[in-house]
């Protein structure tokens, strides 16, 4: 980087943000952290703008001051005059010990370079992950995850459609250091359809909520109200298991709604799906034994609908016993299967407004959201809009730019236009788990990756 001109001198109104008039000959991009000096105390800035105007003008927000006792990001002040320096590693540092952030996910690819870390306590928001394939998303949120995993205590349920995080236990033999010795002692439970008894997928119908059972059974209260009723009484009534043991005690009924209902739940094939529990423990026990990581490997079903049939089942048990306040982290990767506008059958629906109230209300109840999706268009706004968390890839779309602008006005726009020409694993990271934003070059995983791009063949 070229050295900075002596006389290029910052001005702050407000305390809050600053502006350098004249920043000809600087070095100085969107992403720079500088030391703003003025009158024997120093501040710590961002500049988040840089204008090719003539004269160049730099703008950007005030962090906080730099005291002996590290930085102080509640406190700021304005500034007539004050003369503009590079910040150092060590500052760098500073900020990161000051605010807490520990976990650290790649590089600064803006100056003064250096480690880029999150902070754990800032996963207690729902955060947003986001880029085009062949940005590096899955492989960054994996590195993300390893370094939360091995450094709280906070435990993880991932929703994996496509078994990209099935191998999170596998360390890699070469691997050395704290955070490679913590994720070796981590418990790390993959559940699939198809596994040994102990590790499969499976959920209990007669344990899920009327409406979820509803949706399941494509019953509307009104439409169908007989059937309705008498699954109103079931639960009380009947002290089955699940539907093998259920449906002979319908068709055996001399109540017309019951046989009706048996009818339903034959013809809707429920009885063949994979997914009921029956004498294997359901997703909802294992969960609640509190695990480090469960990772719900959601592909491998027969039919598309029983992937659904466990996000329900799991979201439905954890918002009924939200008041015991016991904090998980729900990373939902793929998250448009799960949270798109544009699903419309009565389970997905179910899944989708499930995933809203938790978005709009879990937060104080411990149940946060991370979800991960390749255009913010692909996730139903009711829930992106209570993102406080933002981790941006590639993406080249101006439209999905300009909507996560409006969505996330905490990410400074000069950095959400670069992402176009981000390389594979770069990455800005905006909001409250960042000390400010930062751009990214995501470092190594220390787990085996459990998908990849598939390779073409050669002759």
């Amino acid at each position: 980087m070229r050295a900075e001109p002596t006389s290029l001198l910052a001005r702050s109104d407000d305390g809050r943000s600053f502006v350098v008039a004249d920043a000809s000959g600087s070095a100085f991009v969107a992403g720079s952290l500088i030391t703003v000096v003025a009158e024997g105390r120093s501040q710590l800035a961002l500049v988040e703008e840089r204008s090719e105007t003539t004269p160049v003008r730099l703008r950007g927000r005030l962090i906080g001051e730099l005291t002996a006792d590290g930085i102080n990001v509640r406190t700021s002040y304005p500034v007539q005059s004050g003369r503009v320096e590079p910040a150092d590693l060590d500052t760098v540092a500073t900020l990161h010990e000051t605010t807490g952030a520990l976990l650290e996910v790649g590089t600064r690819v803006t100056a003064p370079g250096g480690p880029a870390r999150l902070l754990p306590t800032r996963f207690n928001r729902h955060t947003f992950w986001c880029g085009q394939s062949g940005s590096g998303k899955t492989y960054a949120l994996g590195v993300a995850l390893e370094q939360l995993i091995a450094h709280t205590a906070l435990p993880v349920v991932i929703f994996d459609p496509n078994a990209d995080f099935v191998r999170l236990g596998e360390v890699d033999p070469t691997a050395t250091g704290p955070t490679a010795d913590a994720l070796r002692q981590r418990d790390i439970r993959v559940l699939r359809p198809n596994a040994e008894p102990g590790a499969r997928l499976r959920a209990r119908f007669l344990g899920l909520p009327l409406a979820s059972k509803a949706a399941i059974l494509r019953i509307d209260p009104v439409a169908d109200r007989e059937e309705f009723n008498e699954l109103i009484h079931l639960g009380a009534e009947l002290d089955s298991a699940d539907l093998d043991s259920l449906l002979p005690q319908l068709r055996a009924s001399e109540v017309p709604g019951r046989r009706r209902l048996a009818m339903r739940v034959e013809n809707l094939g429920l009885p063949g799906w994979e997914v009921w529990a029956y004498r294997d423990p359901a997703v909802t026990d294992i969960v609640s034994d509190r695990p480090d990581v469960t990772v719900l490997d959601l592909g491998g079903f027969s039919t598309p609908e029983q992937h659904l049939v466990v996000a329900l089942a799991l979201l439905d048990e954890l918002w009924a016993r939200r008041e015991e306040r016991r904090p998980v982290l729900l990373v939902i990767d793929e998250a448009h299967n799960l949270a798109s506008p544009r699903l419309d059958s009565p389970i997905a629906v179910a899944v989708r407004e499930r995933l809203i109230q938790i978005a709009a209300e879990g937060r104080k109840f411990g149940l946060w959201l991370l979800l991960s999706t390749q255009r913010p268009s692909k996730v139903h706004p009711g829930i992106i809009s209570q993102c406080d968390n933002l981790a941006l890839m590639k993406m080249t779309s101006p439209t999905d730019l300009a909507e996560l602008g409006t969505y996330f006005g905490y990410a400074p726009t000069a950095l959400l236009e670069r992402s176009p020409w981000f390389r594979q694993g770069e990455a800005l990271f905006a909001g409250g788990f960042v000390p400010a934003p930062t751009l990214v070059k995501v470092r190594r995983r220390l787990t085996r990756e459990g998908g990849g791009d598939v390779a073409v063949p050669m002759r």
